[in-house]
């Protein structure tokens, strides 16, 4: 009598970071269907991001983003480093079926979720889940973020624990997913020390390699239903990308890039 694979779905935009902890899920759990959103244009990035914090801050958000995209191509040894440090692999995995939607939060998303029926909905580097979405998962939903909560909520974490001076919380949680941003009941963290040579760009590939097993074990935790939170501690913050002029100014006078 052969035991069917766990019903686990992960939803992702894609992208090097999401593939470590994808093909870290199939090896431990034989499989994972993946829903692959298109990722959000930059044009709607930055009417969202110029509502909210004014075009010439969303500007230079975008700046640093693209700054960032030619920043990996040049730290490929680094992440190299990495991938081998965690015996991680950023491979595509075909023992992972992927299903392309426009986003999670239109109809084709929701069609593909009633007709997958999940055990467990796992994000990573996706959009923000909207109420007519999470209302359409009736079981757990976990969120994997690259910052520890609730002081690093939002963005590049890692990177402004470390503007901050406060390296000790650098590091990744796995929490439930609400209607806020990273403010879901945090079921584990983990904490990493970067390198010298880490930079904006490798943050996030070092958060999530080192961070595999808390994803795993809170999955297995929904499987069993047996999830349990940890308290909240300390002050809560929302982070975004650092402006390029900002991001600039703590690597020139600071060396952290």
């Amino acid at each position: 009598m052969t035991t069917q694979p766990p019903r686990i779905v992960v939803v992702t935009a894609g992208g090097l970071n999401p593939q470590v902890m994808i093909n870290a899920l199939v090896a431990h759990f034989g499989s994972v269907t993946v829903l692959r959103e298109q990722p959000e244009s930059k044009a709607t990035f930055l009417r969202r991001r110029a509502r909210m914090l004014g075009m010439a801050t969303a500007c230079g958000q975008l700046a640093t983003m693209v700054v960032s995209r030619f920043g990996k191509r040049l730290m490929q040894r680094r992440t190299r480093e990495i991938l081998d440090q965690y015996g991680a692999s950023a491979a595509e995995n075909t023992a992972a079926t992927v299903i392309p939607i426009g986003s999670i939060n239109g109809d084709d998303g929701h069609r593909a979720l009633r007709s997958l029926a999940p055990e467990v909905v796992f994000l990573i580097s996706c959009r923000m889940l909207s109420r007519r979405t999470l209302a359409h998962i009736p079981c757990p939903v976990i969120n994997f973020h690259a910052g520890i909560n609730p002081a690093y909520r939002g963005l590049m974490g890692g990177y402004w624990a470390r503007v901050n001076g406060d390296e000790e919380n650098f590091g990744a949680t796995v929490h439930l997913v609400d209607e806020g941003v990273d403010t879901g009941g945090i079921l584990y963290q983990a904490r990493m020390t970067p390198s010298a040579s880490d930079t904006l760009h490798t943050y996030p590939l070092l958060q999530t390699a080192a961070a595999t097993g808390i994803a795993i074990r809170a999955i297995e935790d929904a499987l069993a239903g047996r999830l349990r939170t940890l308290p909240a501690e300390g002050p809560s913050r929302q982070w975004y990308h650092p402006p390029v002029w900002t991001w600039l100014y703590h690597g020139l006078a600071r060396g952290i890039w």
